[in-house]
């Protein structure tokens, strides 16, 4: 018999939500913005879950019929067993720049100790990777720990591996997002790895327990190891490599993207040189990554993550002071601002002007828009 709708912050609740069919994490984070959480969610009735943009009459009554299974608190209970904790969506711990993206993840099951910091790096690269490859991987892992980021990568074999190696070697915290459950850590032979990792960082995982590492979980992966970060580092990929997919996610997101080259002659670095030449900046070592977005971190480590809000909005109408509550320390895409806000475009660029002219808010390229500093 399904169980009764569970009590605040129960994390089946956020399990639940991702279970329904068709909802997805952007309807999800919808859902979440305007109820204020998973449970108030699944107590809202039809009618209003359909108020929703992008929830339909249809996917407002699955939501409504859906109830916490025991299979879900089994998972929730396996789970905690094994040491982990839940970060939700609305958790003050929840990773401040994964939260800036389109589909964030609702729930993150952790091992260890997550940072909640906006100073990390992704570093990911080739499985089969050269020594070259590797050692590259593994300086700049342990240089950038020394300078204070955080290390994030897959912990896939190859230059995930190194780079976790090397930020562990300077005694900083890494992170590794997995692509398949905690009760399932992949790769085996990483299993010491792991152990070093979870005592030092964490371990994170958006799947349930016991998820497998099937294929299809990698990509959706991916998107998180870039979310986390302010920008994404290739050490050595050919051309189909999914990191060129993080690579890419990370452009999406508004973040930065760097490679590291290679041999000419090496089909492993045809996927590096791909991304120079498409715009990437171009990385030897590791102040390479901190020119380029080392300084705007450093401000937000020293500042407030919102100093914004504390400006008088009074003046502002109801719409503009959600809009400007609704930015971050880094830059929001238009269309985000439009789906999480609700708010009609044209609606969203005049008041945009206005808050622009009033000097509460800049845009940069590619419709970002970021607080004025």
């Amino acid at each position: 018999m399904p169980s009764p709708l569970p009590s605040p912050d129960d994390p089946a609740a956020w399990l639940v939500l991702k279970s329904v069919p068709g909802l997805g994490n952007l309807r999800i984070k919808r859902l979440i913005d305007r109820f204020g959480g998973a449970e108030q969610v699944l107590a809202a009735s039809p009618a209003l879950l359909a108020s929703v943009p992008g929830i339909s009459s249809r996917l407002a009554h699955a939501v409504a019929a859906t109830r916490v299974s025991e299979a879900m608190r089994v998972q929730c209970r396996r789970s905690i067993q094994a040491g982990s904790c839940f970060v939700t969506l609305t958790s003050t711990d929840y990773p401040p720049l994964l939260r800036e993206i389109t589909d964030p993840p609702p729930l993150l099951s952790v091992l260890g100790s997550l940072p909640v910091t906006t100073r990390a790096v992704a570093v990911v690269g080739s499985r089969s990777a050269s020594a070259y490859g590797l050692d590259t991987a593994r300086r700049l892992g342990r240089d950038l720990a020394a300078a204070g980021w955080v290390v994030v990568s897959g912990m896939a074999v190859g230059i995930d591996t190194a780079a976790h190696q090397g930020a562990l070697e300077s005694g900083g915290p890494t992170v590794a997002v997995l692509g398949s459950g905690l009760g399932c850590l992949y790769p085996p032979e990483n299993s010491r790895l792991a152990a070093d990792i979870r005592r030092c960082g964490a371990i994170v995982s958006e799947l349930p327990f016991s998820a497998q590492p099937d294929p299809h979980h990698f990509p959706a992966r991916n998107r998180i190891i870039s979310g986390m970060t302010r920008g994404t580092v290739v050490v050595e990929a050919a051309r189909k490599s999914g990191s060129l997919i993080t690579a890419r996610l990370a452009g999406e997101q508004g973040r930065e993207v760097f490679a590291v080259p290679g041999s000419v002659r090496s089909f492993k670095s045809s996927g590096t040189h791909q991304l120079i030449r498409q715009g990437a900046k171009l990385v030897e070592h590791a102040g390479d990554i901190l020119e380029e977005i080392g300084p705007s971190a450093a401000l937000c480590a020293t500042e407030t993550l919102t100093p914004h809000l504390s400006r008088d909005l009074s003046g502002l109408c109801p719409d503009a002071r959600r809009i400007v509550r609704a930015l971050g320390p880094d830059p929001v895409h238009m269309d985000t601002l439009v789906a999480d806000l609700s708010m009609p475009p044209a609606r969203l660029t005049s008041l945009l002007l206005d808050l622009e002219l009033q000097g509460l808010i800049r845009r940069s390229s590619g419709g970002m828009v970021l607080p004025a500093s």
